[in-house]
């Protein structure tokens, strides 16, 4: 199995798509429509599908039985614009220059999915909130949001798709990002009593309540995309649609969302295309932001740029699929700056490997804090890292208890150069046992993998480990007040 996808298997997945999709598209005498549907902050497994006991997810758990069920898909970097950013240039984040940060701006000379299917002939667009936050200027991009022109809603860009014409929309809901106050009438008959509450937080009513809140924002949005589909059912164009539905990131908790546990990276991803993915299907397959923008293209029929470090996940899942497909068997996780909340605009840079077994996680700055500093710097407030939500009012308002002080520990203060969490035992990253010497061995394979990911795809810090490339990157945010 391969770490990493080797070009030479990147050419053979394409040849190999190229016969199947223009087989399809001779057939049938038109290219598919590709739809995004994408959460913010959405956490996997916080789906019915997913044996989420609470949450219900009816359009979600449609599309996966229709589909696919990727029970293994991350997002490459846990924070909001370079996690789009991967995904609409299909490019690891430190890659990226300027995008590689939150509130940055979208270098002009990234090639971009939705650019590319428009040059060949696609109406493109999304709605809500595309790329970002933060600048995009260039040549093509102009005014235009690297995610494509806006519309304000997706009835809106559909009434003007000429006929015959595929088109490409990004829906990107603002749900469930906090504040979580815009759920009330899709709460149904969530119980904070009954809700499942996650070893690095605290069982208290205040984080019951928050999570329904929470819950009751990924059932709107479940709603929501449950509209575009059956507008997309009503006018015959579904089937001919390569649907994905996912979340962006990880949930705005600590160890949430910027940190590169399971809590900030892993997200639920369902995808349908009867004409070509066969349905009922659980993908076992570690699945990158970076694979959607391959993907997306060669569903299409189009090339795909050798930039791209990402690769085409339609082979594993299509209707042609039989022996089994090289593919990577860890997923790469990073991390830059997220908010500016260090002194010197400091990054917290981080790099990770997770397998099925471990997660691996190499802290490059482990004297400064995770969370962001105590004392504000620039953006948010105090541990701005950490988004503002009753979740972080709690556990800083009662640090100093017995009861409040290991949550405290795990999110906000500093942490080891090295960590390894052992995932059968410890699904939640709670116990780190990187300094236990029956570990070593573990360590050292998989910091090797690591190491050879960060030189094939071309890593600034796989040459210095302590370079300040990413803490000068312009950050556009606004000041706390």
């Amino acid at each position: 199995m391969l770490i990493f996808p080797s070009k030479k298997t990147t050419r053979l997945s394409l040849i190999f798509l190229s016969i199947f999709f223009s087989t399809v598209v001779n057939a049938e005498q038109k290219k598919p429509n590709i739809l995004l549907l994408l959460a913010d902050n959405w956490a996997a497994p916080h789906a019915s599908i997913m044996g989420d006991k609470s949450v219900k997810t009816p359009t979600f758990d449609r599309l996966a039985r229709e589909g696919v069920l990727f029970t293994h898909a991350f997002c490459q970097v846990p924070s909001c614009s370079p996690a789009r950013a991967v995904m609409l240039t299909g490019q690891a984040s430190h890659r990226l220059e300027d995008a590689a940060s939150l509130w940055g701006k979208f270098p002009a000379e990234l090639e971009t999915y939705p650019a590319l299917l428009e040059q060949a002939g696609y109406f493109t667009g999304y709605a809500i909130k595309g790329w970002g936050p933060g600048r995009y200027r260039g040549e093509y991009h102009k005014k235009v949001n690297p995610a494509g022109k806006s519309f304000a809603s997706f009835e809106a860009f559909h009434s003007q798709v000429p006929d015959e014409t595929p088109f490409c929309f990004w829906f990107g809901s603002h749900d469930p990002h906090q504040p979580w106050n815009r759920g009330f009438d899709y709460r149904g008959d969530l119980d904070p009593a009954k809700v499942h509450v996650p070893a690095y937080l605290p069982d208290h009513p205040i984080v019951r309540k928050t999570i329904v809140d929470y819950y009751s924002e990924i059932q709107r949005f479940d709603h929501e995309s449950h509209k575009i589909l059956e507008l997309l059912k009503n006018r015959g164009q579904l089937d001919n649609t390569l649907v994905v539905m996912l979340g962006d990131n990880g949930w705005q908790t600590p160890r949430g969302l910027a940190n590169v546990y399971d809590a900030g990276t892993h997200v639920p991803m369902a995808v349908r295309w009867p004409e070509v993915i066969r349905p009922g299907q659980t993908g076992d397959k570690f699945i990158s932001f970076e694979d959607l923008a391959p993907t997306f293209l060669a569903a299409a029929g189009l090339p795909v740029p050798e930039a791209m470090t990402g690769s085409n996940f339609l082979p594993l899942v299509s209707v042609l699929a039989g022996k089994e497909l090289a593919w990577r068997d860890a997923m790469f996780l990073e991390r830059e700056r997220h908010a500016n909340v260090r002194g010197g605009d400091r990054s917290y840079p981080c790099r990770a490997v997770r397998t099925k077994k471990y997660l691996y996680v190499r802290n490059l700055a482990p004297e400064l804090w995770p969370a962001g500093d105590p004392q504000v710097h620039h953006a948010v407030g105090p541990f701005g890292d950490v988004d503002n939500t009753p979740f972080k009012e709690l556990i800083l308002s009662l640090r100093d208890t017995p009861q409040m002080r290991p949550f405290f520990e795990l999110g906000f203060a500093k942490r080891p150069a090295e960590e390894l969490y052992l995932l059968e035992s410890d699904p939640d990253q709670i116990h780190n046992v990187a300094a236990q010497s029956k570990y070593k061995t573990v360590i050292d394979e998989l910091s090797r993998k690591l190491d050879d990911w960060m030189e094939k795809t071309d890593d600034p810090r796989s040459v210095d480990s302590k370079t300040d490339l990413f803490d000068k990157y312009e950050y556009f945010g606004g000041a706390a007040k």
